[in-house]
């Protein structure tokens, strides 16, 4: 009959984390996605880079929430079980409190497996691919990151500027600034242009107006009725390198290693093949491997500290006021968890005492709800 009740416990809490973390997900992955529409608008990309690179930023989110979710679902269910007098049939049945807790912490454990994978290699590597989407895209609607009476500068090396555009997207008054080699620079300006397809190879074709060159000291100024600036092979300014937070765990894991194995001075050269290995960066390195590995050890702590509930009877006049303490606890504790990561530097000791940290507050948070649970268990003996 105990596994049973176990196993309706087990099941409740696993449902209904389920589903609140999935429709939370959703819910601020489509307030996101809105957001990555600049991408396709401003940077002129196109639909299906904007899709595929909203749904791989879905992993990310999940693993932001996993926690927060998480503590949130067993507080709820534990409430209710309480509120509807569902404990009762639990403790009528020989089950103790202190079983609840061993069965509850050893479920954390395996919880805490899943947000490792989660934000060690799902989270990596969506947030790679979603970059090389990027990487690899080109920009399709041209006419899109355009905007008047304002300085574009999504096309990297050219400043664009226009006056006024009409519906039809013809420009008015467009000043263009092309960034060349070294100092040297051309600017043109006309009175109208407009975005057109000449052999499936895009053109900005310019009316009446002059080209500017500044090349090795010297000034020219050519005038023009029609001229054609070429859109082929632009690149745009969108962040296209490889991002620390985008790093496979495995480089990681390395770049830490030739930390300590090499001299600080032979650091950068020895590691030069690992994408954002140095000196500069080390500490963004370990900051991004205590949130993937050590972070989660927060996850038995909230998973735990639900059950305080359990001290008190719902009778109590202080019940309430419990409940509010217990979940503000579990707030504080996620925040602790998240600010935690400012404090990583490449110092080993303090590193060491923020990593023992969770596993100190578990053993407190764990005797304490044993030590209060344990004088029930002599009564009923």
């Amino acid at each position: 009959m105990k596994k049973i009740l176990f196993r309706k416990l087990l099941y409740d809490y696993i449902k209904f984390f389920s589903i609140a973390l999935f429709c939370t997900s959703i819910v601020i992955w489509v307030f996101q996605a809105v957001n990555y529409l600049d991408i396709m608008i401003e940077d002129g990309r196109g639909y299906w880079v904007y899709i595929k690179f909203s749904l791989l930023n879905f992993p990310k989110i999940v693993s932001k929430l996993y926690p927060f979710v998480l503590f949130f679902s067993i507080f709820y269910v534990t409430v209710n079980y309480e509120l509807n007098n569902e404990l009762i049939i639990y403790w009528n049945f020989g089950v103790h409190k202190t079983q609840i807790i061993n069965f509850i912490l050893k479920f954390s454990i395996i919880l805490f497996f899943i947000q490792v994978i989660i934000t060690s290699i799902i989270v990596p590597k969506s947030q790679d691919l979603a970059r090389s989407f990027l990487r690899t895209s080109s920009v399709n609607f041209f006419d899109n990151f355009i905007k008047p009476q304002k300085f574009n500068d999504t096309i990297k090396g050219v400043t664009i500027y226009t006056d006024k555009k009409d519906q039809n997207g013809n420009l008015k008054n467009l000043y263009i600034k092309k960034q060349l080699k070294n100092d040297q620079f051309q600017i043109t300006y006309a009175k109208e242009g407009e975005f057109k397809l000449i052999r499936n190879i895009p053109i900005l074709v310019l009316y009446n107006g002059a080209t500017i060159t500044s090349k090795d000291g010297e000034v020219t100024n050519i005038s023009f009725s029609k001229s054609d600036f070429s859109l082929l092979n632009i690149e745009t300014n969108t962040t296209t390198y490889k991002k620390t937070q985008e790093l496979s765990s495995f480089k990681l894991i390395k770049c830490i290693e030739g930390f300590y194995k090499h001299k600080r001075t032979e650091f950068d050269i020895k590691n030069k093949y690992i994408e954002n290995c140095s000196l500069q960066n080390i500490d963004n390195i370990f900051k991004e491997f205590y949130k993937r590995y050590f972070i989660p050890l927060y996850i038995p702590i909230l998973t735990l500290i639900p059950f305080l509930l359990l001290i008190s009877s719902k009778e109590n006049i202080k019940y309430n006021r419990l409940r509010l303490c217990t979940f503000l606890l579990g707030l504080i504790i996620i925040i602790f968890s998240e600010t935690t990561i400012r404090f990583i530097t490449d110092g080993t000791i303090q590193n060491i005492g923020l990593i023992i940290t969770p596993l100190i507050m578990l053993f407190i948070f764990y005797f304490y709800l044993f030590y209060n649970f344990k004088p029930k268990l002599k009564k009923i003996a």
